[in-house]
């Protein structure tokens, strides 16, 4: 009898060790007619056997149910039955050999273990079942799907080579990877010069003829690396090939075509320098160095020769300071002193004048509202003021290269953008385009050293946008694409631009999209969505695929530029400070009480979404006004100021007492009893409505504890928050397949929970 227990204990044993060499993180690499697919088969052991679940990191896809799961004599067997997916391996050297079959196609496919760490906690995250199931409530008879709005276009993003000979654009193929493209304009020829794979291709665009330039980061971290390649693709070289460095383009230099500024923050990742790079060899001069980070450079001035003209200095965190060197000198002298949010920007010096030190400003120095002025820096005075608008910041100017840095516009964002031609030769162009595109925006996006040949981009808030190639000598506008045509302008909603008193009088300007039930006289369910930043972001007029969608679903959108907005000047902006989650959520409800008065909304159907600052509101607003939402959707959203200020990125430190002073300063008690007062994770017990939330695992600027702990902290009260996570992503979703399956998630809860 003893023999036999021992017998039975040596098989449960045997079989122990045997689950225990399979359970773990398992990755291999699929050959799809030479598209190189990661899959990860996370393998658990259970005291029945092994469970299992598959990442497809390029698709996005992370957590997807594997059954049956099975491993016997060292034979792996897995299986998605519901997607014809099934993958058998033996286990040998500490490998797993085996073949992968979908779909009739049969793939070897070598596993080897891996060790995957993710951010976060994982349990918190709803299962993929579960988020499919969310999606299935939005039901009704839409004429567009959610993929007709969030789905790149398969052409986008054009410009045009200095030489004109060129155009670069993205080409997006069957599997969602936007390609860079560049096209011969005369004979039409096409060669893909950059090939994106498993990391988006952030940006792009031309150094010049023979050569391009473009910037990638690793699963949405923000550590930007900038890489060039030729126009035929070969040639790429990483021009910042530094870990956990930030690079960004100050400068590109006309005048010397191998050449930019860059500037990264390589040596201390609290600041910023400035680098002459060769974009041929990847070569790099240091021009300048930011050596305190307690005062630390925030931007510099190059003419268009490559010389460092005039820098801004961070003072204790709150103010600024302007150096200059004029021309002809070595050193840079201080020319003022003023708080962060006293502006002071060089848009161009004027190498039209004599005089080198002459230069066009965007300033609010001596204003409340930033007005653009012709500026002596040497001398630190204005010489005449070129434009203002007494309501809103002057913001656009355009000078022309080719005739001599002549001004060709100027312009500001009030309820629309709107320019002021200066030039003759602009004038003849503004009005040419007025003409063949009447009661649309357009601007010029694009155009060649020469000037001869122009890219127009024509929008409203009903046509996502449309290129055209146009040429200034005859006039002529040429379609070269519409980016989404399949939504139709007839079908889109209006989005219209709306002005109203805040409880204290102050003025307030947003935008209502109304779908077409509410132009009939029908009170439609209402989707509130805070901007993020918060200060100095607005919300603008124009095509938003977002609030589109909600109309089509039959709501309307409410969108506020609350105090501390940009756009309208210093003193709405100095507003907000210390208002965030107090009078700039005011604003908002004193925004929906306005479309409320309107007979738009119905006031019994509102729900609030919104992202970063924006699902910060969110969260506010469920804790601040609980019966008056319905629902919420929560994306990259902040839910503790405590918790935010304590992990901000490093480049983010020099500016942490301007953080405090636009949110609150946690070192005093008295504002960090209000940031305790108006952080949601302290208020959770007053949340009624039903939250979705939605985060990026790697975000640099709200990390993923801001969302685990909201959710957590809801789950112990008892309230089922749908959590989805993508684990290639940051703030914000960048990856196509991601929008679309957070977009659809949304709608299937907000039609669960709006009427």
């Amino acid at each position: 009898m003893i023999r036999i227990v021992f017998s039975m204990v040596f098989v449960l044993l045997g079989m122990t060790n045997t689950f225990a060499q399979i359970a773990g993180d398992w990755k291999g690499t699929l050959d799809v007619q030479g598209t190189k697919l990661d899959l990860i088969f996370h393998i658990t052991e259970t005291p029945d056997g092994i469970t299992a679940t598959l990442d497809v990191p390029l698709q996005g896809a992370t957590g997807l149910p594997l059954s049956p799961a099975t491993f016997v004599d060292n034979k792996l067997t897995v299986a998605m039955e519901q997607a014809g997916i099934k993958y058998e391996g033996v286990l040998a050297d500490k490998k797993v050999t085996g073949t992968y079959s979908q779909g009739g196609m049969e793939l070897p496919l070598v596993l080897e273990k891996t060790v995957v760490t993710k951010p976060g906690d994982t349990t918190l995250v709803s299962s993929p079942q579960d988020l499919e199931a969310l999606t299935a409530l939005d039901q009704g008879k839409f004429a567009y799907e959610v993929k007709d709005y969030f789905a790149k276009p398969v052409m986008s993003g054009f410009q045009l080579s200095p030489n004109g000979k060129y155009l670069l654009y993205r080409e997006k193929d069957s599997n969602n990877k936007r390609h860079v493209m560049i096209k011969e304009v005369a004979t039409g020829h096409v060669v893909k010069a950059i090939e994106e794979k498993d990391e988006l291709i952030r940006g792009t665009g031309w150094v010049n003829d023979e050569r391009l330039i473009y910037v990638m980061d690793e699963g949405g971290n923000e550590n930007y690396h900038l890489f060039a390649i030729d126009i035929d693709g070969k040639n790429n070289i990483d021009l910042t090939p530094f870990d956990g460095v930030q690079a960004s383009i100050l400068n590109m230099l006309k005048e010397q075509k191998d050449f930019i500024i860059i500037q990264m923050n390589k040596d201390n990742k609290q600041v910023f320098e400035p680098y002459k790079v060769n974009i041929k060899t990847g070569d790099l001069e240091k021009l300048f160095t930011n050596e305190d980070p307690a005062n630390a450079i925030v931007g510099y001035d190059f003419d268009k020769e490559g010389t460092l003209r005039g820098y801004a200095k961070m003072l204790n965190g709150t103010q600024t300071e302007y150096y200059y060197r004029a021309a002809g000198t070595q050193d840079f002298v201080k020319k003022h002193t003023g708080r962060w949010d006293d502006s002071f920007s060089i848009v161009s010096f004027n190498y039209a004048s004599d005089n080198k030190d002459e230069a066009y400003a965007i300033t609010n120095l001596t204003s409340d509202k930033a007005r653009i002025v012709l500026y002596d820096l040497k001398e630190n005075k204005e010489i005449k003021e070129i434009f203002k608008h007494d309501e809103f910041d002057a913001n656009l100017i355009s000078l022309s290269r080719k005739r001599n840095w002549e001004v060709d516009f100027v312009g500001f964002e009030g309820e629309k953008v709107e320019i002021k031609p200066i030039s003759d030769t602009f004038k003849k162009i503004y009005s040419n385009l007025e003409k063949q595109f009447p009661g649309y925006e357009f601007s010029i996006v694009g155009k060649t050293d020469d000037e001869s040949k122009l890219l127009i981009v024509v929008q409203s808030d009903k046509l996502y946008g449309k290129y055209y190639h146009y040429d200034t000598a005859s006039g002529e506008a040429t379609l070269l694409v519409d980016l989404m045509p399949q939504l139709k302008e007839a079908d889109m909603a209006e989005m219209r631009p709306i002005k109203f008193k805040s409880r204290d009088g102050l003025t307030l300007h947003g935008y209502i999209t109304l779908p077409k039930a509410a132009l009939e006289g029908k009170k439609v369910p209402l989707i509130v969505n805070p901007h993020g930043g918060p200060q100095g972001i607005r919300d603008s007029w124009g095509f938003n695929p977002e609030t589109q969608l909600f109309a089509s679903r039959g709501y309307a959108t409410l969108q506020v530029n609350f105090r501390v907005s940009g756009g309208y000047g210093k003193d709405f902006l100095r507003a907000g400070f210390k208002q965030v989650g107090r009078k700039a959520m005011d604003d908002v409800e004193d925004g929906i009480q306005y479309v409320i008065e309107q007979g738009w909304a119905d006031k019994d159907n509102i729900a609030i979404y919104g992202a970063s600052h924006g699902g910060y509101a969110v969260l506010r607003g469920l804790t601040k006004t609980p019966d008056l939402y319905k629902a919420g959707v929560d994306y990259v959203g902040v839910s503790n100021i405590f918790t935010l200020m304590s992990s901000i990125p490093e480049y983010w430190k020099p500016y942490k007492d301007m953080l405090y002073e636009i949110w609150y300063d946690l070192d005093k008690e008295d504002e960090a009893a209000i940031a305790k007062e108006v952080s949601p994770i302290f208020h959770i017990e007053k949340i009624k409505a039903p939250l979705f939330v939605v985060q990026g695992a790697n975000d640099p600027r709200v990390k993923i504890a801001e969302a685990d702990q909201i959710v957590k902290a809801l789950r112990e009260k008892g309230v089922d928050v749908p959590y989805m996570v993508k684990y290639d992503e940051g703030h914000g979703f960048g990856k196509e397949e991601n929008q679309i399956q957070f977009y659809k998630a949304m709608m299937g809860f907000f039609g669960k929970h709006l009427n």
